[in-house]
């Protein structure tokens, strides 16, 4: 297998590469994370510039691949925390109810970009503010979109998960290896 070159600083998205066995190489895009319009419009848009900008870097003959994942409630994006108190509120809102989370994927390659997405729906619990007190003082939520990581203790959170389980961990698998495969990256078990 080819090493792809992953637009993204994320370790989530780094360890499922890993994880997968996928050769890659990770490089930050630059691409400032700011968020209007609808979810999933700004998910494939962000995914696409950070696709671009780290493709202008790389060789032609690179297959560089961007994710931006966003988590919206009632359609309003709900960024990472910029603090302890805003991740707070983020899980107050959340608790009891059913949220989306959005991931837009870029590969660009040979001069070429092809854009998908996934929305995956998450149920919460209803989490007591002791229990949401004690999670933010962790520490794990505070760089994570929606103030959670599903794959860590905000687990314990998650009543459903409807859709893809990585996009909501930020790397919709099976998206990502369709569109290597459109772009003639074939993946190995």
């Amino acid at each position: 297998m080819r090493e792809i070159v992953l637009a993204s600083a994320s370790p989530r998205r780094r360890e499922i590469l890993r994880m997968l066995g996928i050769p890659f190489r990770a490089e930050e895009s630059g691409v400032e994370e700011g968020t209007t319009g609808d979810p999933l419009s700004c998910a494939l848009a962000l995914s696409q510039r950070k696709a671009l900008a780290v493709a202008e870097r790389a060789g032609k003959e690179e297959v560089v691949v961007g994710v931006d994942t966003i988590v919206a409630l009632d359609g309003k994006v709900l960024g990472k925390p910029s603090g302890p108190q805003e991740a707070v509120e983020m899980l107050g809102k959340l608790s009891g109810r059913v949220h989306r989370v959005y991931s837009g994927l870029t590969v660009a390659y040979g001069g070429r970009l092809l854009s998908d997405y996934r929305c995956t729906e998450v149920r919460m619990r209803r989490i007591s503010p002791e229990e949401i007190e004690a999670y933010v003082a962790t520490g794990e939520p505070l760089d994570k979109a929606g103030a959670y990581a599903v794959q860590g203790r905000g687990a314990a959170f998650v009543e459903e998960i409807r859709g893809c389980f990585y996009n909501v961990v930020g790397l919709p698998v099976c998206a990502l290896l369709e569109l290597l495969a459109k772009v003639g990256w074939r993946f190995r078990i």
